[in-house]
């Protein structure tokens, strides 16, 4: 069972809205519910170094560090899915 604090924070990582993305052509969808995913799918399918990429990358860190808020890594996550061509919804 996770201690009450660990689910504040949990929760203030999650994103109002999901994201959904597809990595590549012969992937599923990936719906992106949390600051985590989004981080992950950043460091792990995202191979172009772009600043789009950079900057999602930041306030993805900024968020799990409890110094930002997840709609600002939303925007950013969105903002470099988009510029990747991942984005499938919004």
């Amino acid at each position: 069972m996770m201690a009450v604090e660990e689910r504040w924070m949990t929760g203030l990582r999650r994103f109002e809205r999901p994201v959904v993305v597809q990595v590549s052509r012969h992937s599923s969808e990936r719906i992106v519910f949390d600051v985590s995913d989004a981080a992950a799918i950043l460091l792990r399918d995202l191979h172009r170094q772009t600043e789009k990429r950079k900057v999602a990358m930041d306030a993805c860190l900024q968020v799990l560090r409890g110094e930002a808020h997840p709609p600002a890594a939303r925007r950013a996550f969105v903002a470099a899915a988009l510029e990747a061509k991942i984005l499938r919804s919004d």
